[in-house]
């Protein structure tokens, strides 16, 4: 099929896929297209089961028009959203919209054999909640550390023992007949705040930065991931942090951001805390409890613990720095912010945005938003639901499927979308 073709199918779905309804008028003006160019295009897809007539829309004096809409319930994709210590793993339809879900403890160090194995008795289970469910079209996954997109391997991740290398696609593409796609976890978080919060799909240009156990951060550039050329834009946990050069981080290098701001790092200085009696609130936890843990620290300031609300303080001055110069850099119109360090209380996030305003330059934050996650925890589904279905829609990807319509036992349509999108 000639490509300016599949350029001008993809187009038109992605303008129907956009909305609530749409006329093939409409979709001419926006799209430039001559009005029997669009009919043709709507046709096909009408063929192939993607697009519907669905409704009438005002009319302006004649035949009130007929509104077009994706047919959303031709096929399925699951998310699979892994942590470090949880997965949830969901169903939605064509529309991105999650029909059923689950959420459990997990632990990523426990190997690719034991969450893998998981995860695929959980997408069995939730396909047999579904009545009659339509074919699985496609699998978008979510993983706690670096990805070679091209490839969806994990490479070299410092908390995932075990996974360097594994072949996630392979092995549910084979278990499930569908192609996936696997992404470092704040690609897909920034994804999922892009596809579902009004104000990050207004802004385009966005950077989302998770600060939990590690910390990273998902650039969006012009309404798409930006993943570099290997697929490791963005991992900022491992910026080196000056006045921090004798601490080691789990990557095996020193003074590494994460290494002195991350969740780990919280609940180790926690400690300290509490062993040198500085904190009394941690002192008490750790005699209770034998641990302390990044929550307590942040319990801790907000019952007035001055030594707790210091250490909040730091981490948040450390992180806005470090934010700073990605904001002077890339300048994006809106920051969000995730993971449960920044949702725990409002302490480091007032350290982080007083050090991102005052050091960044004044034109990039003329117009700059910093604001919290709007979905939380349920952004990392959001966005692993819509890592399939944006490859899904892809121009490489369309003709591979659309003779049949579905793309159900082609994993080759992971391999060639993959290669189209690396950069």
């Amino acid at each position: 099929m000639a490509g300016e073709r599949i350029d001008g199918l993809v187009a038109v779905l992605d303008a129907v896929r956009a909305g609530h309804g749409v006329t093939q008028a409409q979709l001419a003006r926006q799209l430039g297209l001559g009005r029997t160019v669009v009919a043709q295009r709507v046709g096909r897809l009408e063929s192939a089961g993607l697009v519907v007539q669905d409704g009438l829309a005002p009319s302006n004096g004649g035949r009130a028009p007929r509104l077009l809409r994706l047919r959303d319930s031709a096929g399925l994709v699951a998310g699979v959203d892994i942590g470090a210590t949880g997965m949830a793993v969901g169903l939605a339809d064509l529309a991105g919209r999650v029909l059923v879900q689950a959420r459990e403890p997990a632990d990523v160090a426990a190997g690719p054999d034991v969450v893998l194995g998981r995860v695929e008795e959980l997408v069995a289970d939730l396909l047999g909640r579904l009545a009659d469910p339509p074919p699985l079209w496609g699998l978008g996954v979510g993983v706690p550390g670096p990805v070679e997109f091209a490839t969806s391997r994990p490479v070299a991740p410092p908390i995932m023992p075990g996974w360097d290398g594994h072949p996630i696609r392979e092995r549910l593409s084979a278990r499930f007949g569908a192609p996936v796609w696997v992404d470092n976890d704040v690609n897909v978080l920034a994804l999922g705040e892009l596809r579902t919060n009004p104000a990050a799909a207004e802004a385009a240009d966005l950077l989302y930065l998770k600060i939990g156990t590690g910390i990273g951060a998902g650039l969006v550039s012009g309404g798409r991931v930006h993943r570099g050329v290997d697929g490791c834009a963005g991992d900022v946990g491992h910026v080196a942090v000056t006045d921090a050069d004798t601490v080691v981080c789990r990557c095996g290098n020193t003074g590494c951001l994460e290494a002195v701001a991350g969740g780990d790092a919280l609940a180790r200085y926690g400690r300290q805390l509490a062993e040198s009696g500085d904190s009394p609130v941690l002192a008490g936890v750790l005699a209770a409890r034998g641990s302390v843990s990044a929550a307590d620290v942040t319990t801790a300031a907000d019952r007035g613990d001055p030594a707790a609300h210091g250490l909040l303080a730091r981490a948040g001055r450390l992180v806005g720095a470090t934010l700073a110069t990605l904001v002077s850099f890339y300048n994006p119109g809106l920051v969000v912010l995730g993971g449960g360090v920044v949702h725990a209380g409002d302490h480091v996030l007032a350290a982080i945005r007083e050090s991102v305003y005052r050091r960044s330059l004044p034109l990039a934050t003329r117009t700059l938003r910093i604001e919290l996650s709007m979905l939380g925890e349920a952004a990392g589904l959001a966005g692993a639901v819509h890592l399939a279905l944006d490859n899904l829609f892809e121009p490489s990807c369309l003709p591979l499927w659309l003779s049949d319509g579905s793309p159900s036992g082609r994993p080759e349509v992971a391999s060639a979308t993959a290669r189209r999108r690396a950069v």
